[in-house]
């Protein structure tokens, strides 16, 4: 046991889903309720928990354009970001102690989803030719300055355009980690080792 945590598969979560339930339930106990409107979005990977709170929409008036909408929202998202600080610093450490990897945070208001700052972490791949040539496309018509750029933009579109598929592939994978924590026991003494 390490900090309070369940040691197995040297994670200290049996699988994903049980991560991401533990990670969500400790920051719907921990986070102050005057915050958020309602329950907060958790995303978790290997690197970074992503918190996401919904904040209430500001009051405009009724004849606002979406501009005006817009600069509210965004002055809204600013203003907690700015008197929650100290705050989301210090639950921040907590988190990370306790999970492992850092935290960062963002809101939804007016509509739009903010994220405050958090990790762009640098993946390695090699890449074909036909591949190579479809980020140099992507550089060489503007829509990214770099490959690194290029990938990350294809990524999120993909990600876009295949949501449900990406969702069915998840839970496939969780359920596979949940069977294989079923499993027999990996001691490799086997019974006869144990007393």
């Amino acid at each position: 046991m390490r900090h309070g945590h369940r040691e197995e598969h040297g994670t200290g979560w049996a699988d994903s889903s049980e991560l991401a339930g533990a990670v969500r339930g400790w920051f719907t106990g921990r986070l102050p309720q005057d915050w958020f409107t309602g329950p907060v979005e958790v995303e978790v990977d290997r690197e970074e928990i992503t918190v996401v709170g919904t904040l209430a929409d500001p009051e405009v008036a009724a004849d606002a354009s979406e501009a005006e909408r817009a600069a509210a929202a965004e002055g809204r998202a600013r203003q907690f970001r700015e008197s929650t600080r100290e705050d989301r610093i210090s639950v921040a450490r907590e988190a990370e102690h306790r999970f492992d990897r850092k935290v960062a945070w963002g809101v939804r208001v007016g509509g739009e989803r903010v994220l405050f700052t958090h990790l762009a972490v640098p993946v390695m791949t090699r890449l074909r030719q036909p591949e190579r040539m479809v980020l140099d496309t992507l550089v060489g018509a503007g829509v990214a300055r770099s490959r690194s750029e290029a990938l990350a933009w294809s990524v999120r579109l993909v990600g876009r355009h295949a949501d449900e598929w990406l969702r069915e592939l998840r839970a496939a994978m969780e359920e596979v980690e949940r069977v294989r924590a079923q499993g027999p026991d990996s001691d490799p003494a086997g019974p006869e080792g144990q007393e």
